[in-house]
């Protein structure tokens, strides 16, 4: 299913959050009712590790990660490291990237299978990325933006990308990626995908001004609405039970 969520008044929950199939990454400080949709959400599949990463609260943005491992920059201490190592899977890896291009998050985007990479990626980081998250690797940009861990995001049920992107692009990443993909936008009209919302197979975080019409896409092209009828029909039926009662 899809939430709307807000990390300390910002809407750009994919800023301050990285989710997986496995685990998720939170920034430290938010309010608790951040912490609490994550958990409420999550809690029983998988662990929320609340971090910083060099420092800083954009974890979503300085990291990429799926189910199989988790790239970090350069940046980060010992310490974040060992306390995000010791929070998570055992059998997922953890290894520091020296890569240029440190905003990790914002040059990267992938899935358990595939990862789109900004174009002047190091080709050693490439190589780790393939060895890591057991990912093909794609250079790729989208709606000529190079930034496409920003403009886009995507789960191996499907993807969300820039809404100036072309049907024929559109047709090629589909293709590349083995997912339907949708052009769209979150946050009442942003076009910074990446940055609004994250998604793993079977939940998204939306920014709180994402319009419904945007959430109902959402959860059409990720394939989420299969986890909705259910929890629906318990909220109408609660307060129905409630009148009958009283």
């Amino acid at each position: 299913m899809a939430v709307r969520a807000q990390f300390e008044g910002s809407n750009e929950v994919g800023v301050f959050a990285k989710l997986t199939n496995k685990y998720a990454l939170v920034a430290l400080g938010a309010s608790e009712n951040f912490y609490g949709l994550f958990e409420q959400e999550l809690g029983d599949t998988i662990p929320i590790v609340h971090c910083t990463i060099n420092g800083t609260r954009i974890v979503g943005r300085m990291c990429v990660a799926n189910r199989h491992g988790l790239l970090l920059p350069i940046t980060t201490t010992d310490q974040e490291m060992q306390h995000i190592r010791n929070s998570l899977p055992d059998d997922v890896k953890i290894q520091r990237v020296e890569e240029r291009l440190s905003a990790l998050g914002n040059v990267i985007a992938c899935n358990d299978y595939v990862a789109l990479v900004h174009p002047d990626l190091d080709r050693e980081t490439e190589e780790i990325l393939q060895d890591v998250l057991k990912v093909e690797v794609f250079r790729q940009t989208v709606a000529d933006n190079a930034l496409v861990g920003t403009y886009c995001q995507f789960s191996n049920q499907g993807g969300l990308v820039h809404p100036r992107t072309s049907i024929q692009d559109q047709d090629e990443l589909s293709s590349l990626l083995q997912v339907p993909i949708v052009a769209g936008t979150v946050n009442r009209g942003s076009d910074v995908i990446g940055a609004g919302m994250v998604v793993n197979d079977w939940a998204a975080f939306c920014g709180m001004d994402t319009t419904s019409t945007e959430l109902s896409v959402v959860e059409s092209v990720f394939q989420l609405q299969d986890s909705r009828p259910m929890q629906i029909a318990e909220e109408m039926r609660d307060p129905l039970l409630d009148s009958l009662m009283s």
